[in-house]
């Protein structure tokens, strides 16, 4: 955790030690970037307003390296601060004050997802890489927006399995809980154009009547 406020520091530190989440806090956030040349971390809670160095500058100088995830925890609520830190490379952004239960929530959402260099997948078709955040399709890289990689990663972790428009929403890290489900559709009517340019002789998402949509490679 970079963070230079170390009464909070100290209280989610204790807090998220009740969830077995250990946390190795640092003030500074040069003493932060050289911890992680150091010592391997899952993941990074980082502050936007620190000493030396802006927030937003400290995310592209992690990504140099590292695509450990990064959740951004700062009073900072502009919604540009917001977009910069996604833009540069952060996997979620709190806005202080928040719930501690709520940012348990988040680490443990992100962790789901980032654990492990590759999810085992029994399709040739499809491969998740979700450190990386990237997939494959046919042995074909697929470039793939935020927001797109969330929603098919979902997908391919329950393939042939119906997935509901609610759960890609809610689910997915990169898209707004205030979005709206019609916004779901229009990403999958995206990534499906996508595969498409890749293998247009079958559509692999189909939709589910009354329920959303499922990946499946049979034909």
């Amino acid at each position: 955790m970079i963070e230079d406020d170390s009464e909070l520091s100290q209280l989610l530190s204790e807090y998220l030690n009740q969830y077995n989440i250990n946390v190795t806090p640092a003030e500074e956030p040069y003493i932060g970037l050289s911890m992680l040349t150091q010592k391997e971390f899952d993941l990074i809670i980082l502050d936007l307003t620190l000493p030396g160095i802006d927030g937003l500058e400290v995310i592209p100088k992690i990504r140099e390296h590292s695509n450990i995830p990064i959740i951004i925890s700062s009073a900072r609520n502009d919604i540009t601060d917001k977009v910069i830190a996604m833009e540069r490379g952060a996997d979620d952004y709190m806005p202080k004050p928040y719930d501690p239960r709520e940012l348990v929530t988040r680490i443990k959402t992100i962790l789901r997802r980032t654990q492990g260099q590759q999810e085992p997948t029994d399709s040739s078709l499809f491969e998740l890489n979700s450190k990386a955040r990237n997939i494959t399709f046919d042995n074909k890289l697929l470039e793939l927006t935020a927001a797109e990689f969330d929603i098919l990663s979902i997908l391919i972790n329950q393939k042939n399995t119906a997935v509901s428009r609610e759960q890609l929403l809610y689910d997915s890290v990169h898209i707004d809980d205030n979005s709206s489900i019609k916004n779901i559709d229009v990403m999958i009517s995206r990534i499906r154009h996508k595969l498409s340019t890749i293998n247009s002789e079958h559509s692999y998402i189909k939709p589910v009547r009354g329920i959303g949509y499922l990946l499946t490679e049979k034909v």
